[in-house]
């Protein structure tokens, strides 16, 4: 059951109908959004139904829910959510896209790549400055030295940054520099890290896990929204299946699926979806006809020469055709890109 409080709503609203549920022997969790406040419940649905919650005072509505994920489920939140990054939107009618470098490397390539980027158009930076590897002898970033470094891009280019966090003990480092916190694939149901994400005061990206089912994505969302974040953006990057003529499997079918069950906002990685430079433009037209509301790119400066998936990574020359073939096709669905193309930047200054 969630209790949705309405816009008006004091905190001594919230803390009277926390009182009252916690008094009758249930748990309330509070989600706070950005125009309004809800409280999930977990008790016992007769006894809760009991309570006549829906007259307190600053309460608009309660919803009994029949699935897991309460909070992020479309059975209490019918219209669906716009999340903002840095003052940058992502959801319906928007097309955002999000680029860099997969790893952060030094500051010369990770400026580099934001230029690529925005003239990709961009409006949101990626950089991993934390890399969880497959292999322990891999690059696994630079840790708080690339956070600084994807600070000091965004001084430079304007553009908020986004970057992944591995681990509990990191998220307040991580969130000190960065404007949105990346769960990676490998730590969608690392359930101590989605409490702590969801505790911190930062938007979440949260990327599916490979071998992940729909629901239990959601319910991984649910574990950061029961946290009191309602800040979050579904990523689609990818499941493992038995074919190998790409790194993975891009499940397309998941963005509308994904967008019936919940109200949050869906994504979609091409790069890590198919691995491979070529499969990056296709697949990218393919979410966006499939409704994602957004990109998340791979690009590099000198794919040939990085230290993270460079196979996979798109340089100057492959920016353009994408920049003006999905640009195209938003306009052709009637989306609103929140990046603009910007060449200038991919020369060098001074």
């Amino acid at each position: 059951m969630v209790v949705v409080m309405s816009p008006g709503a004091t905190e001594a609203d919230v803390d009277r109908v926390i009182g009252i549920v916690r008094g009758a022997g249930a748990e309330a969790f509070v989600s706070r959004g950005v125009s309004r406040t809800v409280i999930g419940l977990v008790g016992d649905a007769d006894r809760l139904g009991m309570l006549n919650l829906r007259n307190q005072p600053g309460v608009s509505d309660v919803v009994a829910i029949s699935v897991g994920y309460k909070l992020v489920s479309r059975e209490h939140h019918p219209e669906r959510s716009v999340i903002e990054v840095g003052g940058v939107p992502i959801g319906p009618d928007f097309l955002t896209v999000i680029a860099g470098p997969c790893a952060v490397e030094t500051p010369e390539q990770t400026l580099a790549a934001a230029r690529l980027a925005r003239a990709a158009g961009a409006a949101l930076l990626r950089g991993g400055a934390f890399k969880p590897r497959t292999s322990p002898y891999a690059f696994q970033g630079l840790g708080e030295e690339g956070l600084k470094i994807l600070a000091d891009v965004r001084a430079e280019t304007g553009m908020p940054v986004v970057t992944e966090v591995i681990d509990p003990a990191s998220v307040d480092l991580v969130a000190s520099y960065a404007d949105m916190l990346q769960i990676g694939t490998r730590n969608m149901q690392n359930f101590a890290l989605l409490q702590a994400v969801g505790a911190a005061s930062k938007p979440v990206l949260l990327k599916r896990g490979m071998s992940s089912t729909i629901e239990e994505w959601l319910m991984a969302a649910e574990y950061i929204a029961q946290r009191g974040n309602l800040d979050i953006v579904l990523c689609e990057r990818g499941i493992r299946t038995f074919e190998r003529a790409s790194r993975n499997t891009l499940d397309i079918g998941a963005v509308p699926i994904a967008q019936r069950l919940s109200h949050l906002p869906v994504i979609v990685d091409p790069s890590h979806s198919g691995g491979r430079r070529d499969l990056v433009r296709p697949l990218s037209l393919a979410a966006i006809a499939a409704g994602a509301e957004g990109l998340l790119i791979d690009v590099h400066p000198d794919p040939g020469a990085a230290l993270c998936d460079g196979d996979q990574a798109l340089s100057a020359p492959d920016i353009a055709e994408l920049a003006d073939t999905t640009a195209r096709l938003a306009a052709l669905l009637g989306r609103v890109p929140t990046g603009a193309t910007d060449a200038a930047l991919l020369e060098p200054k001074g």
